[in-house]
């Protein structure tokens, strides 16, 4: 069971025997296939403990791109103890404050930790791993359109019950695709949104970045900037646009910039389908709607927008 190797490997951790009492308190995080709880014990700081099953190829990740990212110096939680072998690692508790916990705070208080954020995805940018270091497939014209795939079966078929042969069928999907698979250089999060940066010392902490790999940094910047859980307002987007280009000197190339967010939000509705209907997890159901909307306000005047019009109209009708 993963609790009990993560009490076992708590145990490991502290030198105790079987007679302390270890209380641990469950992380919800996604559907990732990983058990994380919150470590209590008496005389010791609290720690999160980890245990990923092999549902997912990336979540062996986490551990060596813990330790390159923390060399990198960006802000990551460190590991404090591995038993890899066991698929258990425990790691610094970084708290439960999140910037999605803080969506209600006003804008212009939050920007600072939009900043923090950002000079993570600067930094990311420019941090080189070695030759030999092992990263999950890039972001190439198979991988967008295995996210595509997964927005056509769990949202559209599953979810909304409509045909996605249509969709399958349209060259546009996979010319988008192709366009975005072109460039994969730079390292990228894959799941840089509000819940995977936690705050701590007024500064943006990363987590579940097990998926890093090389794509294109501005998948990176739509992900948040377009997040659904934050569902910023167009003046917002536009102040986050321009905090981005105080750090970076440039901003994304619009067409770009939206291709990257109309693709991420096709990954975000898939997995809200896929989560909502498959898992029973209700709390994602009222982002489909918003994703829904920025989808369509990202694809506007494109021409994703007609084939993708009978959907959204759906969504609208499940959740005006």
């Amino acid at each position: 069971m993963p609790t009990e190797a993560i009490l076992s490997t708590a145990r490991q951790y502290l030198g105790v025997d079987p007679t302390v009492k270890i209380t641990l308190l469950p992380i919800k995080r996604g559907a990732s296939g990983r058990t994380i709880v919150r470590v209590k014990t008496p005389n010791h700081e609290p720690f999160i403990g980890i245990h990923w099953n092999e549902e997912r190829e990336d979540n062996s990740q986490f551990i060596p791109v813990a330790h390159f990212l923390k060399q990198a110096k960006l802000r990551v939680p460190a590991i404090i103890h591995e038993r890899a072998r066991h698929r258990v690692v425990l790691v610094e508790d970084l708290g439960d404050v999140d910037l999605h916990s803080l969506k209600d705070r006003p804008f212009a208080e939050r920007l600072p930790l939009y900043r923090s954020a950002f000079e993570q995805v600067d930094k990311l940018f420019y941090a080189k791993p070695a030759k030999d270091f092992h990263l999950m497939p890039p972001f190439d014209a198979a991988l967008y359109g295995w996210e595509q795939e997964y927005f056509f079966e769990f949202m559209v078929e599953d979810f909304l019950g409509m045909d996605a042969g249509p969709l399958r069928a349209n060259p546009v999907f996979k010319d988008l695709a192709d366009r975005l698979g072109t460039v994969a250089r730079h390292l990228v999060h894959r799941d840089f949104q509000s819940q995977n940066l936690l705050i701590k010392d007024d500064q943006v902490w990363l987590i579940d970045f097990q998926g890093l790999r090389r794509g294109r940094q501005e998948y990176d910047l739509a992900s948040l900037i377009f997040d659904p859980y934050l569902d910023h307002s167009p003046a917002e987007r536009e102040q986050l646009l321009a905090l981005w280009e105080e750090i970076a000197d440039e901003r994304p190339l619009e067409t770009l910039f939206h291709e990257c967010a109309a693709q991420r939000l096709m990954q975000a509705l898939g997995a809200y389908g896929n989560i909502v209907k498959n898992r029973g997890d209700e709390w994602y159901r009222p982002y489909i709607a918003v994703a829904g909307r920025l989808l369509g306000e990202v694809t506007a005047g494109t021409a994703l927008e007609a084939p993708l019009a009978p959907v959204l109209a759906e969504i609208r009708k499940l959740h005006p």
